[in-house]
């Protein structure tokens, strides 16, 4: 008996951080997952839609066109904005929609198929509270829905053959988002405080929950990053569960850049200032590149205060200290860097960029050359990579007793993945986990941007759960 197929027009949507949300309330979630699917019921309804079927926190629909499946995308989006409005962070219900127009298997009521399966994949790469959708979907709305569009480009898409164009919904306050939601979303007020030395320090605090403090990493800007294509995506998404806190560097950013010290002793001793400002005691520590090796020393040096040490795209030994090669080479930039670095010369500021995110579109070239002008003087960017070069924090390794998890992209092109995997093997009990990617900063639309951000919530969420298991055993 042939197969029975059709073409159609499938939405795949997802909760973000489900986990998490299910270890912190499990029925208090299951009870809103429910609530807020049943709402959007009318919506699906209304536009010829059906759902197919539901699985844990995900939703599988089917629309009889693809106008009426991204219009519904939106409206959902909106309904679950308002929704949230009043709901603190840490416990919305947030959506990530992915879009698809493809041939699909009749399965009773089910569908099944690649065009089911490449929805899915848009999903997963959407980011929260978004809607992304796949080249097809785009050719069948553009002029029909007045929509604005931005392209991700061509996407390898996990167990999917051929590369998918795919398309991200330009989403803004204008359909329907209340003004407190964007406020508490995408909003941080910046501080200052004073170093040790009198150098003014610069940090920002951003969303509400659980803290989480970022420590420096070389070319950070509170206010440039927060608005960025490279680090609004990750900032943005930890707001959402945590209060995060962050700061520029000294000689960075909005921090003081005319600075007699620059040091691994220097930088430790800022991050203790900023904590020590913003009045926390215990917390987790995300260490990002150069600000791995900080936060593994801080760890060290207060074992007492991290909770959990969290390193990307980090290394124990700098440049210079893995090879003969990676020494003649760094070298080699550094005298670059010195007659170069911030000059109005579009090759030499290339020629960094292509390092850090070999695959990023011309808005993320364009805002990382920008960077480099914006960040720091030549003078202290020379004697930045100088200092970070020589790092050498291997003796700290097995004095770090908090939960740690060491994430890296396979094929970074500024930290290869084996200095990530060796700093995870020299700290007892280290996860590691390796990502897709070869950009060392991840991009918004790289699947290694979803990865990070749920890795994070799912490591906190398991230490978490395990730390209430064994203070309940140590009472019984």
């Amino acid at each position: 008996m042939p197969e029975k197929r059709r073409l159609a027009a499938i939405m795949a949507v997802d909760v973000v951080g489900y986990s998490r949300l299910m270890g912190e309330d499990e029925a208090g979630t299951a009870r809103a997952v429910r609530d807020h699917r049943e709402a959007a019921r009318p919506l699906v309804a209304e536009l010829g839609g059906r759902i197919v079927k539901t699985i844990g926190d995900g939703i599988l629909l089917e629309f009889p066109s693809a106008v009426a499946a991204v219009e519904c995308a939106v409206n959902i989006q909106e309904l679950m904005a308002a929704r949230n409005a009043d709901t603190p962070t840490a416990k919305q219900i947030v959506y990530r929609i992915g879009v698809n127009i493809g041939d699909v298997l009749i399965d009773g009521d089910d569908i099944l198929g690649d065009g089911v399966n490449v929805a899915a994949r848009l999903e997963g790469i959407c980011e929260p509270g978004g809607v992304t959708i796949s080249r097809y979907v785009y050719d069948q709305i553009v002029g029909k829905l007045a929509l604005t569009f931005r392209s991700l480009g061509e996407q390898t898409l996990k167990n999917i053959a051929n590369p998918i164009e795919v398309f991200a919904i330009e989403q803004s306050v204008d359909i329907g988002r209340p003004d407190k939601f964007i406020q508490e979303q995408f909003t941080q007020t910046i501080g200052y405080c004073r170093a040790k030395d009198g150098i003014r320090l610069a940090y920002g605090v951003s969303g509400s929950g659980r803290p989480l403090v970022k420590a420096a990493n070389w070319m950070n800007h509170l206010e440039y990053d927060w608005e960025s294509p490279i680090w609004r995506h990750v900032f943005r998404d930890l707001s959402r569960a945590h209060t995060l806190i962050r700061y520029d560097a000294r000689g960075n950013g909005m921090s003081d850049w005319e600075v007699d010290e620059i040091s691994l002793d220097a930088w430790v001793s800022d991050l203790e200032t900023v904590v020590d400002s913003v009045g926390l005691d215990r917390f987790p520590l995300l260490g990002i590149s150069q600000g791995g090796a900080i936060s593994v020393a801080y760890a060290a040096r207060h074992p007492e205060r991290v909770t959990h040490l969290i390193l990307y795209g980090a290394f124990a030994l700098g440049g210079r200290r893995r090879s003969p090669d990676e020494k003649e080479k760094r070298n080699a930039m550094l005298v670059l860097m010195r007659s170069g670095w911030g000059s109005d010369n579009p090759v030499f500021r290339q020629m960094f960029t292509n390092l850090f995110i070999p695959d990023g579109t011309k808005e993320q070239t364009d805002y990382f050359n920008e960077l480099q002008r914006r960040t720091t003087s030549p003078e202290c960017a020379a004697r930045y990579f100088d200092v970070v070069n020589d790092f050498d924090v291997t003796d700290l390794l097995s004095r770090i007793k908090s939960p740690t998890l060491v994430m890296h992209v396979r094929d970074d092109q500024i930290v290869p993945i084996g200095a990530g995997r060796q700093l995870a093997a020299g700290i007892s009990g280290a996860q590691f986990k390796a990502l897709p990617g070869r950009n060392h900063l991840f991009l918004e639309h790289e699947l290694a941007a979803q990865r990070f951000l749920e890795e994070i919530e799912i490591f906190l969420g398991a230490i978490g759960e395990s730390n209430k298991l064994a203070t309940k055993e140590a009472t019984e």
